[in-house]
């Protein structure tokens, strides 16, 4: 996408607006599957949770992907996108057995963390097949939010609780037919990916009867001209080789699976908002813009970095700038970023806006969420409407008139 389609779509969906460049999802996934084309057997759950419009669920789906989900909610969006259930996986943390039931019966594979679910489930349903996730114990990911293979992780049974999860599947009859780990986000060291997988691969052999082995993901991308980013064809290599020769011993063949969410759609997505008042100060020159971490919280909730370009005058003189929000509380996207300079009503570009942006907005401070655009084949189309105040008040239930003594 050029300055110039994002000024244009600025100017027909108003600001602030999520658009999503369906040419850049599509090149990362061919990376994606080119790097792992060594292996017979590979599919690629998409991870609902970085970017759920059905829209986009559509487009990847088009592309050969199945889905990742984590919520019974995600898995009904699934399937109205057309994604069959056995090409969706659900893969939750806490939930109750009741909605693990439910899904279940849409004919979902089911993928459990925990030893108390998995007894319930096992005894009530051994003949369904269930996929379980491990806890590596292995430290991965660019922030502490985002790392959750570690020893004292929530998500996954811990690899030391193996004994216990043989006991249970042994006592129940039940049938495991996958093992899955997910170390964490952002993952720069491939050696540490490759170590949490020999225990995966370890782990694997207690079990005889795996249809797949499902590595998660956690890829980093990069967040500025020059950063770093997870080697893809270099992890695909490596693990490649390792994995079919795993199959080798295991004496079946496996399916391999990857779960990608922000390697997807990370670099696809621009954030476009308005300058409404640029504010001096004695210290730092403010750009405040129409939205805020209502919009988009990753600055402030883990101290994501996001590109900001004033595509309004892209070869202006660069000054520095704080660019910050209208909610009525700190509410910074950047401090002191070089950024070519910027006028009211400039058009701003955040960068890095297609992953667990939209997907974790509100409506603090009664603000409507922004609409949606995917630019496909050189056009524009809207694939979410901006709401209005009637979206405020839809499930809202006002007081019932009383009658004063």
């Amino acid at each position: 996408m050029t300055h110039q389609n994002l000024l244009d779509i600025a100017q027909e969906y108003g600001s602030p607006v999520y658009v999503y460049d369906a040419a850049k999802i599509e090149s990362q996934y061919q990376r994606l599957t080119d790097a792992f084309k060594g292996v017979d057997h590979l599919r690629v759950n998409y991870a609902v949770k970085a970017l759920s419009n059905l829209a986009v669920l559509q487009f990847i789906h088009d592309l050969g992907a199945g889905l990742d989900t984590v919520s019974i909610q995600e898995v009904r969006l699934g399937i109205a996108a057309g994604v069959d259930p056995s090409q969706i996986m659900f893969t939750p943390n806490g939930v109750s057995l009741d909605e693990l039931e439910a899904v279940a019966k849409m004919g979902v594979q089911i993928n459990i963390d925990n030893l108390s679910i998995l007894e319930q489930f096992g005894t009530r349903h051994p003949k369904t097949p269930v996929c379980v996730r491990i806890n590596p114990h292995v430290m991965a990911g660019g922030n502490t939010n985002i790392s959750v293979g570690h020893i004292d992780s929530k998500f996954g049974i811990s690899i030391h609780q193996i004994p216990h999860l043989l006991r249970i599947v042994e006592n129940t009859g039940m049938h495991i037919n996958g093992i899955h780990m997910h170390t964490g986000s952002d993952i720069l060291d491939i050696d540490v990916f490759l170590h949490a997988a020999e225990i995966l691969f370890d782990t694997a052999k207690n079990f005889k009867n795996l249809d797949f082995l499902d590595f998660g993901s956690g890829f980093k991308v990069p967040y500025k001209p020059g950063d770093i980013e997870t080697h893809i064809e270099e992890l695909g290599s490596k693990l490649s080789e390792r994995f079919n020769d795993f199959q080798k011993s295991y004496g079946k063949e496996l399916t391999l699976v990857f779960e990608p969410g922000k390697f997807l759609v990370s670099e696809a997505g621009k954030f476009l908002v308005s300058v409404n008042v640029i504010k001096q100060t004695t210290s730092t020159v403010f750009a405040q813009v129409d939205s805020g971490f209502n919009h988009l919280i990753r600055p402030m909730f883990y101290g994501s970095r996001h590109e900001i370009k004033n595509i309004s005058n892209p070869e202006g003189r660069e000054r520095f700038y704080s660019v910050v929000g209208y909610i009525c509380e700190t509410d910074t996207f950047a401090t002191n970023r070089r950024i070519a300079e910027i006028a009211e009503g400039d058009i701003l570009a955040f960068s890095n806006a297609g992953a667990y942006c939209f997907s974790m907005a509100s409506n603090y401070n009664s603000r409507y969420r922004p609409a949606e655009v995917l630019f496909i084949d050189g056009e524009a189309q809207l694939i979410r409407e901006r709401e209005t105040f009637d979206d405020l008040l839809k499930h809202q239930i006002p007081l019932k008139k009383t009658v004063k003594a």
